[in-house]
């Protein structure tokens, strides 16, 4: 059987705004990694998205930290919730349903709001249930193609390969986690704070950039307050 395609999607907060995220938490462009530009972020930060491309060196390195993780362990709280991408192209909409399922106490929602009503449904499933319960849900993915369309770039057919991968970073009981669809489970990066979540985030994405010294293709998003 075919796994469903969606079109890709731009990190276009319109989107969210669409699945009824009230605005008193947005999303903002980080424009580098040095601690000036950083402090330019608005705080405090509840979730960063790390658009990056997917190379062979990324690859190996997966499947080495995956081995590594599957017979050492790793502490992963309750409170994290994680789900698997079975939809091709849909890495951008789970990254947002992973920041924002990890900080539902701190956001907003319309009381109409498909995202909120999602959330709320999916939250006792295992990471594999919740993928088909997106695979069902109609009103996110014809939003999700809608924002797809609306984007500043000419949206790639849905036949088209994307390279490039979402995912997210949240600090959820004190710890940083990295939330990513394509995996088998979160990742534990260690302790982290409210305060220092930007930064601690910011140190694990320039090991993304350090393994592909020569690619250019890495976009950081943050999930902050208005």
């Amino acid at each position: 059987m075919d796994c469903q395609r969606w079109l890709p999607l731009e990190a276009n907060p319109d989107f969210m705004q669409q699945l009824g995220l009230l605005p008193s938490w947005q999303f903002g462009d980080v424009f580098g990694m040095d601690p000036e530009l950083l402090n330019l972020v608005p705080r405090p930060v509840c979730s960063i998205l790390l658009l990056f491309p997917v190379t062979e060196k990324y690859e190996a390195f997966k499947q080495e930290q995956e081995a590594k993780i599957k017979s050492e362990g790793q502490k992963v709280s309750p409170q994290v919730y994680f789900m698997k991408q079975t939809i091709s192209n849909a890495c951008g909409t789970i990254g947002l349903i992973h920041a924002l399922a990890n900080n539902r106490d701190k956001l907003e929602f319309d009381s109409d709001s498909v995202m909120k009503k999602f959330l709320e449904d999916s939250a006792n499933l295992t990471p594999e249930e919740k993928a088909k319960y997106l695979e069902k849900d109609e009103s996110i993915r014809v939003t999700h193609e809608f924002s797809a369309q609306e984007g500043q770039t000419e949206a790639p057919s849905l036949d088209e390969k994307v390279d490039l991968h979402f995912i997210t970073f949240a600090n959820i009981d004190g710890h940083l986690y990295e939330l990513d669809g394509r995996k088998p489970f979160p990742i534990n990066h260690g302790d982290t704070t409210a305060d220092s979540l930007l930064e601690d985030a910011i140190g694990v994405c320039k090991t993304f950039m350090q393994r592909d010294p020569d690619e250019l293709r890495f976009t950081l998003v943050a999930l902050h307050k208005a």
